[in-house]
Protein backbone atom coordinates (compact mmCIF):
# COMPACT_ATOMS: atom_id res chain seq x y z
CA UNK A 1 0.00 0.00 0.00
CA UNK A 2 1.47 3.37 -0.83
CA UNK A 3 1.36 6.18 1.91
CA UNK A 4 0.70 10.01 0.89
CA UNK A 5 4.05 10.89 0.11
CA UNK A 6 5.20 7.97 -2.17
CA UNK A 7 3.48 8.02 -5.60
CA UNK A 8 1.22 5.28 -6.61
CA UNK A 9 2.07 3.26 -9.57
CA UNK A 10 -0.56 2.36 -12.07
CA UNK A 11 -1.18 -1.23 -12.41
CA UNK A 12 -0.63 -2.04 -16.08
CA UNK A 13 -3.08 -3.71 -18.51
CA UNK A 14 -3.34 -7.03 -18.22
CA UNK A 15 -3.02 -9.54 -21.04
CA UNK A 16 -5.33 -12.78 -21.16
CA UNK A 17 -5.60 -15.83 -19.23
CA UNK A 18 -4.94 -17.88 -22.72
CA UNK A 19 -2.27 -15.10 -23.58
CA UNK A 20 -0.41 -16.14 -20.38
CA UNK A 21 -0.92 -19.37 -20.46
CA UNK A 22 0.16 -19.70 -24.51
CA UNK A 23 3.47 -17.18 -23.07
CA UNK A 24 4.47 -19.43 -20.47
CA UNK A 25 4.09 -22.82 -22.00
CA UNK A 26 5.77 -21.70 -25.36
CA UNK A 27 8.58 -20.39 -22.95
CA UNK A 28 9.16 -23.42 -20.95
CA UNK A 29 9.25 -25.37 -24.20
CA UNK A 30 12.23 -23.60 -25.60
CA UNK A 31 13.44 -23.93 -22.96
CA UNK A 32 13.52 -27.36 -22.22
CA UNK A 33 14.17 -28.33 -26.37
CA UNK A 34 16.68 -25.98 -26.35
CA UNK A 35 18.74 -27.63 -23.61
CA UNK A 36 18.00 -31.32 -24.62
CA UNK A 37 19.54 -29.96 -28.47
CA UNK A 38 22.32 -28.98 -26.86
CA UNK A 39 22.72 -31.87 -25.10
CA UNK A 40 22.09 -34.55 -27.68
CA UNK A 41 24.26 -33.25 -30.05
CA UNK A 42 26.95 -34.03 -28.70
CA UNK A 43 26.01 -37.82 -27.80
CA UNK A 44 27.63 -40.73 -29.54
CA UNK A 45 25.43 -42.84 -31.50
CA UNK A 46 22.97 -44.64 -29.69
CA UNK A 47 19.70 -45.49 -29.07
CA UNK A 48 19.32 -42.55 -26.52
CA UNK A 49 20.13 -40.77 -28.85
CA UNK A 50 17.89 -41.62 -31.59
CA UNK A 51 15.32 -41.34 -28.68
CA UNK A 52 16.69 -37.78 -27.57
CA UNK A 53 16.26 -36.65 -31.74
CA UNK A 54 13.10 -38.21 -31.99
CA UNK A 55 11.24 -36.36 -29.36
CA UNK A 56 13.16 -33.50 -30.05
CA UNK A 57 11.81 -33.51 -33.51
CA UNK A 58 8.00 -33.98 -31.89
CA UNK A 59 8.82 -31.43 -29.14
CA UNK A 60 9.94 -29.08 -32.18
CA UNK A 61 6.82 -29.48 -34.09
CA UNK A 62 4.19 -29.10 -31.10
CA UNK A 63 6.18 -25.67 -30.82
CA UNK A 64 5.17 -25.17 -34.42
CA UNK A 65 1.48 -25.80 -33.55
CA UNK A 66 1.45 -23.81 -30.72
CA UNK A 67 3.49 -20.56 -32.25
CA UNK A 68 0.74 -21.18 -34.59
CA UNK A 69 -2.06 -20.92 -32.18
CA UNK A 70 -0.08 -17.98 -30.19
CA UNK A 71 -0.02 -15.75 -33.52
CA UNK A 72 -3.78 -16.60 -34.47
CA UNK A 73 -4.83 -15.71 -31.04
CA UNK A 74 -2.42 -12.48 -30.96
CA UNK A 75 -3.80 -11.29 -34.33
CA UNK A 76 -7.60 -11.74 -32.64
CA UNK A 77 -6.61 -10.14 -29.88
CA UNK A 78 -4.86 -6.96 -29.26
CA UNK A 79 -1.84 -7.23 -26.79
CA UNK A 80 -2.36 -4.51 -24.02
CA UNK A 81 -0.57 -1.38 -24.65
CA UNK A 82 2.75 -0.21 -22.64
CA UNK A 83 1.13 1.69 -19.96
CA UNK A 84 1.60 5.63 -20.67
CA UNK A 85 4.11 6.36 -18.18
CA UNK A 86 6.41 3.03 -18.99
CA UNK A 87 6.78 4.54 -22.68
CA UNK A 88 7.43 7.71 -21.98
CA UNK A 89 10.17 6.77 -19.72
CA UNK A 90 11.68 4.45 -22.56
CA UNK A 91 14.31 6.64 -24.47
CA UNK A 92 13.99 5.75 -28.62
CA UNK A 93 16.39 3.08 -29.00
CA UNK A 94 13.93 0.84 -26.06
CA UNK A 95 11.05 1.05 -27.81
CA UNK A 96 12.56 0.18 -30.81
CA UNK A 97 14.38 -3.03 -29.31
CA UNK A 98 11.07 -3.66 -27.36
CA UNK A 99 9.00 -3.62 -30.62
CA UNK A 100 12.03 -5.21 -32.46
CA UNK A 101 12.70 -8.23 -30.23
CA UNK A 102 8.88 -8.80 -29.97
CA UNK A 103 8.71 -9.09 -33.88
CA UNK A 104 12.25 -11.13 -34.30
CA UNK A 105 10.91 -13.61 -31.52
CA UNK A 106 7.94 -14.45 -33.67
CA UNK A 107 10.07 -14.58 -36.33
CA UNK A 108 12.15 -17.38 -34.95
CA UNK A 109 9.27 -18.95 -33.51
CA UNK A 110 8.18 -20.58 -36.80
CA UNK A 111 11.54 -20.39 -38.62
CA UNK A 112 13.51 -22.53 -36.42
CA UNK A 113 11.39 -25.52 -35.80
CA UNK A 114 10.76 -25.22 -40.34
CA UNK A 115 14.31 -25.02 -40.33
CA UNK A 116 14.67 -28.34 -37.66
CA UNK A 117 11.69 -30.12 -39.94
CA UNK A 118 13.34 -29.07 -43.54
CA UNK A 119 17.07 -30.35 -42.29
CA UNK A 120 15.11 -33.82 -40.88
CA UNK A 121 13.92 -34.16 -44.33
CA UNK A 122 16.57 -33.23 -46.64
CA UNK A 123 18.42 -35.77 -44.09
CA UNK A 124 16.06 -38.15 -44.74
CA UNK A 125 14.65 -38.76 -41.39
CA UNK A 126 10.85 -38.23 -41.53
CA UNK A 127 9.32 -36.97 -38.72
CA UNK A 128 7.06 -39.41 -36.89
CA UNK A 129 4.86 -37.62 -34.52
CA UNK A 130 4.54 -39.29 -30.97
CA UNK A 131 5.77 -42.50 -32.90
CA UNK A 132 2.36 -42.55 -34.55
CA UNK A 133 1.53 -39.97 -37.16
CA UNK A 134 4.13 -39.83 -40.12
CA UNK A 135 4.57 -36.49 -41.13
CA UNK A 136 5.28 -35.13 -44.86
CA UNK A 137 8.76 -34.34 -45.60
CA UNK A 138 9.03 -30.87 -45.79
CA UNK A 139 11.29 -31.02 -48.80
CA UNK A 140 12.79 -34.12 -50.59
CA UNK A 141 15.81 -35.95 -49.40
CA UNK A 142 19.06 -34.54 -50.28
CA UNK A 143 21.86 -35.31 -47.92
CA UNK A 144 24.54 -32.08 -49.48
CA UNK A 145 20.86 -29.60 -48.80
CA UNK A 146 20.69 -31.22 -45.61
CA UNK A 147 23.81 -29.84 -44.08
CA UNK A 148 23.38 -26.59 -45.63
CA UNK A 149 20.66 -26.39 -43.39
CA UNK A 150 21.48 -27.98 -40.33
CA UNK A 151 24.13 -25.03 -39.18
CA UNK A 152 20.60 -22.64 -39.80
CA UNK A 153 18.75 -24.36 -37.83
CA UNK A 154 21.43 -24.03 -34.82
CA UNK A 155 22.08 -20.60 -35.58
CA UNK A 156 18.37 -19.65 -35.75
CA UNK A 157 18.49 -21.60 -32.33
CA UNK A 158 20.83 -19.66 -30.77
CA UNK A 159 19.44 -16.28 -31.89
CA UNK A 160 16.33 -17.46 -30.04
CA UNK A 161 17.34 -18.47 -27.16
CA UNK A 162 19.75 -14.69 -27.12
CA UNK A 163 16.54 -12.84 -28.16
CA UNK A 164 14.78 -14.73 -25.20
CA UNK A 165 17.25 -14.29 -22.82
CA UNK A 166 17.19 -10.41 -23.30
CA UNK A 167 13.45 -10.50 -22.89
CA UNK A 168 13.95 -11.87 -19.71
CA UNK A 169 16.43 -9.29 -19.04
CA UNK A 170 14.06 -6.14 -20.17
CA UNK A 171 10.90 -7.69 -17.50
CA UNK A 172 13.40 -8.39 -14.75
CA UNK A 173 14.96 -4.61 -15.28
CA UNK A 174 11.36 -3.44 -15.28
CA UNK A 175 10.57 -5.39 -12.33
CA UNK A 176 13.94 -4.77 -10.25
CA UNK A 177 15.25 -1.74 -11.69
CA UNK A 178 12.33 0.53 -12.91
CA UNK A 179 9.57 -0.64 -9.99
CA UNK A 180 6.80 -0.33 -12.69
CA UNK A 181 4.97 -3.66 -12.24
CA UNK A 182 5.33 -3.98 -16.08
CA UNK A 183 5.89 -7.98 -15.36
CA UNK A 184 2.28 -8.21 -13.67
CA UNK A 185 0.37 -7.96 -16.84
CA UNK A 186 2.09 -11.63 -17.63
CA UNK A 187 1.87 -13.53 -14.60
CA UNK A 188 -1.16 -14.94 -13.62
CA UNK A 189 -3.03 -13.91 -10.54
CA UNK A 190 -1.10 -10.73 -10.20
CA UNK A 191 -3.41 -7.51 -10.55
Amino acid sequence: MASNNSPTVESPARYSGVAMLLHWVLGLALVTIFCVGLYMADLPFSPQRLKLYNWHKWAGVSILALSVLRLLWRLSHRPPALPQAVEAAMPAWQRAAHHGTHHLLYLLFFAVPLLGWAYSSAAGFPIVLFGQFPLPDFIGADKALSELIKPWHAASAWALAALAALHVAAALKHQIIDRDRLINRMLPGRG
